[in-house]
């Protein structure tokens, strides 16, 4: 990148370089002192520096001045020799602070200023305009294309932390899903493969019921993540492979959790309707992370869950009768899957609220909007 800058430079003095001995035969046509060996000379020595500008503007602009300052000493025509600082007092603008680039402008004016003092000019005003106009006009368009390079490298650095934090926020999206699959449907293989050990010799029924449901939530888990790789290897074109989990299997959710043990009744209040995808999914997990806590931390316990349909919000509750506050405690103490349960609730801007029941037990809570008005956020409380 650097080789690459620097022949653009050295393009650029050329050509400049190239316009200024062009222009040299216009002095005495002007007036002016006619342009020898040593003007010329000068000239490209004026210009020459500018091959580095690129990496020290505020010298290059100094030595530039310099030999225009000589240049201009030797009554040649100041007009020739005045591209290369005006190419310096830009480059400085657009790529150093101003405490740098004004002092640069004003150098520039400042020599404009000396050319007509050594030329013994009577066209004061035009010398005095020139000297004030052409290096703050120099000057503002540096400064514009500074403030401008800075604003782009503001909005890709933004651009790159937004891109960090939707990789975060979506790498937790991954690992409450996969939290939630992975440890309801292990919780369950688990218990009954408990279930199966235990009347395996003296119970084939029960062993092979148990083995069944033990087959059947190996495959729904199976499913369930084969559809989350769908829908991260989808580049926006595709379609996960089915739909994800909702209120409607919640039955099926809860036949499950009987097979292992625990009795489970569902409620259903109001007029049941279609829900957004989020919702119904933001729903559906959480009820399935308490089963889960119930399979786990609450053994012999019996759940219930409501669903209570109102005209903008949704209303689930998981609660257990659970004796001991050992295991309340173990359950509200946090974790990745209450953490996860607060998360959505907060995503879809719902409040949650977690804890031990006074008559004993366990309850959570979930109140979900359900109205297109309803924000992202939300809080979430423990009682």
């Amino acid at each position: 990148m650097r080789i690459r800058s620097l022949a653009v430079d050295a393009l650029i003095a050329a050509a400049l370089t190239g316009v200024a001995l062009l222009l040299g035969p216009e002095a005495a046509r002007q007036g002016q002192e006619p342009l020898d060996a040593t003007a010329y000379a000068l000239v490209v020595l004026v210009h020459l520096p500018l091959v580095f500008r690129g990496r020290a503007p505020a010298v290059v602009c100094c030595l530039v001045h310099a030999a225009w300052l000589v240049y201009v000493a030797a009554d040649y025509w100041a007009v020739v020799g005045s591209f290369g600082p005006m190419l310096a007092v830009y480059t400085v603008a657009a790529s150093r602070a101003r405490r740098f680039s004004v002092p640069c402008a004003a150098l520039m004016g400042g020599v404009w200023i000396y050319a007509g003092v050594v030329s013994h000019t009577d066209a004061w005003p035009s010398v005095v305009g020139q000297a004030v106009v052409y290096p703050a006009v120099l000057w503002r368009f540096g400064f514009d294309a500074r403030r401008s390079a800075e604003l782009t490298r503001q909005l890709r650095r933004e651009q790159a932390e937004r891109a960090r934090r939707e990789v975060a926020e979506e790498r937790g999206r991954i690992a409450r899903e996969l939290h939630d699959v992975v440890a309801h449907h292990m919780s369950v293989i688990s218990v009954q493969t408990g279930l199966a050990r235990f009347v395996f010799d003296t119970d084939r029924a029960t062993a092979r019921t148990a083995l069944d449901t033990i087959d059947a939530t190996g495959k729904e888990a199976l499913d369930e993540l084969r559809r989350m790789l769908m829908v991260l290897r989808s580049d926006g074109d595709g379609a996960p492979a089915g739909p994800m989990p909702g209120l409607a299997r919640l039955d099926e959710m809860a036949g499950r959790i009987r097979s292992g043990g625990v009795p489970v009744t569902v409620t259903v209040e109001g007029t049941p309707r279609p829900l957004a995808p989020g919702v119904d999914l933001c729903a559906y997990r959480v009820v399935q992370e308490a089963l889960t806590n119930v399979v786990k931390h609450a053994p012999g316990a019996r759940a219930e869950i409501r669903l209570r349909y109102e005209p903008h919000q949704l209303i689930v509750s998981v609660t257990d009768d659970g004796e001991g506050v050992i295991s309340a405690r173990v359950r509200s103490d946090g974790g990745h899957g209450l953490l996860g349960m607060r998360e959505r609730a907060k995503l879809y801007g719902g409040q949650i609220s977690i804890g031990p029941r006074e008559q004993g037990g366990f309850a959570v809570r979930l109140t979900l909007p359900t109205s297109a008005r309803a924000t992202g956020r939300g809080d979430d409380a423990t009682r």
